[in-house]
């Protein structure tokens, strides 16, 4: 397969704070329809990647492609109109607006207060959030003030706030922290389901779920992959089995 037909290629990818590398050279490639699962010991970088692919942190050297074109050196806003979307671990929404409201100033072009305030909520706006609303389980809750659902459901909600802006990559920094078993296993239908015709990045801790929902797993280590493949070959790789064990 050549790097072009990646929905993401990250090639020697390094970024350095005051001399301390935290990420050394990484490689990653990521195919669209893929979820694929990055782990790792807490210090491992796994969070300044994501950083680093959504522009948050600007790359000392190497290359970032999204469908084949360079990131490295574009605007973070820039990114999310390319088609990324990132959730962070705590969930930003808009606490004392209704869902229907949270997804609708999610919608693009109602981005910014000015852009808001013009926005005229038509059929086609209407329709979307109907979609996104039923994809994450909360067509129920719509007129509902999101501050009042569950941790999970305000999960799923920031989730469905990035799938309206129907983006190709979506990255998700532990999306199920703080979960109830059932949430987990509604998220992982939901990561199943939006996988189709998008590439999703996740970091997790919990190997059960990550069992559920990987592709492929990558292992990093400081800053460096360690492994990369099927989960049952990763969590069998002796150097991953050290790394794990010797901390």
């Amino acid at each position: 397969m050549s790097n072009t037909d990646f929905a993401l290629a990250v090639e020697d990818l390094t970024v350095s704070f005051d001399g301390f590398k935290a990420i050394d050279k990484l490689t990653l490639y990521v195919n669209r329809d893929e979820v694929r699962v990055i782990i790792g010991p807490n210090g491992a970088g796994k969070t300044t990647l994501l950083d680093l692919i959504c522009g948050k942190t600007k790359a000392s050297a190497g290359s970032i492609k999204f469908k084949n074109e360079e990131l490295v050196g574009m605007d973070e806003h820039l990114r999310v109109r390319r088609g990324i979307g990132r959730k962070f671990q705590t969930p930003s929404i808009y606490e004392n607006l209704s869902v229907f409201k949270n997804l609708e100033v999610s919608y693009p072009g109602g981005r910014s207060v000015f852009g808001a305030l013009g926005f005229r909520c038509t059929d086609e706006v209407r329709e979307r959030i109907q979609a996104v609303a039923e994809e994450i389980g909360l067509q129920q809750n719509l007129g509902m003030e999101a501050g009042l659902l569950s941790h999970g459901q305000k999960q799923w909600l920031e989730i469905g706030m990035l799938l309206m802006q129907e983006p190709e990559l979506l990255m998700l920094d532990e999306p199920i922290a703080g979960m109830s078993a059932r949430e987990r296993e509604l998220t992982a239908d939901l990561l199943r389901r939006i996988s189709k015709n998008r590439a999703v990045i996740v970091i997790e801790h919990d190997m059960d779920f990550v069992k559920q929902i990987a592709h492929k797993v990558t292992v990093m280590h400081q800053g460096k992959i360690l492994a990369e493949g099927a989960m049952e070959a990763v969590q069998n790789d002796p150097k991953v089995i050290d790394v794990y064990l010797g901390h």
